[in-house]
């Protein structure tokens, strides 16, 4: 038989409400849920755990300042610790898509700590005499600095994340460069038939546009490095204890184990959102990247019969219900949907950061919302690309080779012997007749064999001059 759900009566100053009485969230927290059903999903475990850090980090700092008792401060550290070992996260319950610039999240932080702290001091929950969500864990604190830098904190995290996912890619591209190095194939430039190029120095390409998207992500980092914390409600430090104010940073650098810094002009870093609308760019720069090879290795391996045919993509599934023994590029296919998602978030935050009004931007949610989840995607498509496509695969050098020696691009390297109108002449003659060009310049005698075979050596026309 199930237990009946009692409820305890908080206030706040719209009025009363029930609340469930084993709940570690409060009345706010239950305002916030009933008003914001958006997304239908709860906060991002990485902004969880950077806002409790940063609420440990202030007890400290107001300990410190001696604005909060001894007593009090060990209460709320060790609900801070409980919740960031793992406890308690099913009760941050309000969708990370709300209105109120973070309040709704704030707030319930703040009464998760408070009532566990208030139980680990012998008292019962929504006893705020003993530990006030806002008066003590909310202490020296605003949502308009609390909110932006735990989310900061976060997306570091992340981004952490994909730039090492991103460089494991690199050095499988770089891998692939060194295997196929001596593969020479077909360029192409607007898929059509141009001049040699070996398969490896493709795949070096790759590698190097990768790794511009690590440097960035680098970049991005030391961007999120600067916190508006002591800032308070718009960034004049308002309720802020000066003691606390000099100490957040380095408490919060101290037990998250990332270096912080306050921003230098606290004003400017709680109205202006710029930062994310670089960051943002850097990752939509990363996702066309990606994209554009995802597009390449999807055409390079295209057939098998019928295609491009130049390498073959890891068989990962079967490719159609009705079609038999069908295989589709399916990885290279998800990294282009995860590169369309990110690149259209990227909108949505250019937006949000364009859309704040004075002293203070109310649209990080929906910018914290965007930028989390396109940078999960990020890591999760890169790490599927990297190990399941680019590290299997294989080339198919016969073919390549065929269709070097096939292709009417190899009189370009004749054009300084013979001028580009006698080569354009051999050229479409080679078309016409389906011939080699190689035997057309033969027949006509432009050439001599010993000539032509140092001149269209394929390998050589790929070795860059300088």
């Amino acid at each position: 038989m199930k237990k009946a759900i009692g409820y305890r009566q908080e206030h706040d100053s719209i009025g009363e409400r029930a609340v469930p009485e084993q709940a570690y969230y409060g009345i706010q927290t239950l305002r916030a849920v009933e008003n914001f059903c958006i997304t239908r999903q709860r906060p991002h475990p990485a902004l969880i755990e950077s806002m409790v850090q940063v609420k440990k980090a202030a007890a400290l700092a107001n300990l410190a300042a001696g604005e909060l008792d001894e007593k009090r401060v060990k209460a709320i550290a060790a609900a801070c610790d409980e919740i960031l070992g793992g406890a308690l996260h099913d009760e941050f319950i309000v969708d990370p898509v709300q209105g109120g610039a973070g309040t709704s999240l704030n707030m319930n932080a703040n009464e998760v700590i408070a009532n566990r702290a208030i139980e680990l001091l012998g008292g019962e929950k929504g006893n705020y005499a003993l530990v006030s969500p806002n008066d003590h864990v909310n202490l020296g604190q605003s949502t308009n600095d609390v909110f932006p830098s735990a989310g900061r904190m976060a997306a570091r995290r992340l981004l952490c994340t994909a730039r090492t996912r991103l460089q494991a890619l690199e050095e499988a591209l770089d891998e692939k460069a060194r295997q196929f190095d001596h593969v020479v194939k077909m360029g192409r430039t607007q898929l059509q038939d141009a001049v040699p190029i070996r398969l490896g120095q493709e795949f070096a390409a790759y590698a190097r546009a990768v790794r511009r998207d690590v440097v960035r992500f680098d970049t991005a980092q030391d961007e999120l490095k600067y916190l508006n914390l002591g800032g308070t409600a718009v960034g004049t430090g308002l309720n802020a204890s000066p003691v606390y104010a000099n100490r957040i940073t380095g408490m919060l650098s101290g037990l998250s184990g990332m270096e912080f810094m306050q921003s230098h002009d606290l004003v400017d870093a709680t109205q202006n959102l710029d930062t994310y609308a670089y960051i943002s760019g850097i990752l939509k720069t990363c996702a066309v990247s990606l994209s554009k090879m995802s597009n390449d290795l999807r055409l390079m391996s295209s057939g098998p019969r019928t295609g491009f045919g130049e390498i073959n993509l890891p068989a990962r599934q079967n490719g159609s219900s009705i079609m038999p023994g069908k295989v589709n590029p399916v990885i290279p296919e998800v990294m282009n949907q995860v590169s369309f998602h990110i690149i259209g978030a990227d909108t949505a935050i250019t937006l949000a950061a364009e859309a704040g009004q004075l002293e203070l931007n109310a649209f990080e949610p929906i910018i914290f919302f965007e930028l989390f989840q396109s940078l999960e995607m990020l890591a999760a498509a890169v790490e599927t690309l990297t190990e399941h496509c680019v590290r299997g695969i294989t080339a198919n050098e016969a073919h390549c080779r065929e269709q070097v020696y096939g292709s009417v691009g190899l009189v370009t390297a004749l054009c300084p012997y013979i001028g580009y109108e006698k080569a354009a002449d051999l050229a479409k003659r080679a078309l016409r007749l389906r011939r080699p060009v190689q035997q057309v310049v033969l027949d006509e005698g432009v050439l001599d064999a010993k000539q032509l075979d140092k001149l269209l050596d394929p390998y050589a026309m790929t070795c860059v001059r300088r």
